[in-house]
């Protein structure tokens, strides 16, 4: 089990982004099941108003997946750790495809993420996995693409946007 300490040295998303708060169970290069606590304390919640119905306290499905996104991170950056290397540059999303949600979470509720790493090919690495609330399916997530890509390719495009 990984928890806030090794997660923070493995990630680089800091509170308010960072959305897993314990990794359960991990075989590197292969799965991973990490847990998310949605919290009515969370930046999302403030401004909704004392009047709002329940279901106004939908946790957003964007960030249900960036929590499952990390959850990705975590597992290829863990993988890459645990052979004794270092990432070749830094890690970025390229795409999700196939996300099927099927229920909504709520303030109290724990998002259990299981990913599995179906193939690398170079410095890209394909995903898939699900997201469980107890034994309810909240979504399906049939694949999501990352790439690493050098740090200095990054700085560049980050430095023309601004021109």
């Amino acid at each position: 089990m990984y928890d806030q300490t090794e997660i923070q040295e493995i990630l680089p998303h800091r509170h308010p982004i960072l959305l897993i708060d314990r990794v359960d169970d991990i075989t590197f290069f292969e799965c991973l099941v990490a847990v998310k606590a949605v919290t009515c304390a969370e930046p999302c919640y403030r401004t909704v108003p004392e009047t709002a119905l329940s279901a106004d306290f939908a946790y957003p499905r964007s960030l249900i997946i960036e929590s499952f996104c990390q959850s990705c991170a975590f597992l290829w950056l863990a993988s890459i750790r645990s052979v004794n290397a270092k990432p070749n540059g830094r890690l970025v999303f390229a795409t999700a495809k196939d996300v099927v949600f099927h229920q909504h979470a709520f303030p109290g509720d724990l998002l259990r993420h299981t990913v599995r790493m179906t193939r690398m090919v170079g410095d890209n690495a394909f995903l898939t996995g699900e997201i469980w609330i107890g034994d309810r399916l909240v979504a399906e997530v049939g694949a999501i693409a990352a790439a690493l890509r050098p740090t200095t390719t990054l700085e560049g495009s980050e430095q023309s946007m601004q021109n």
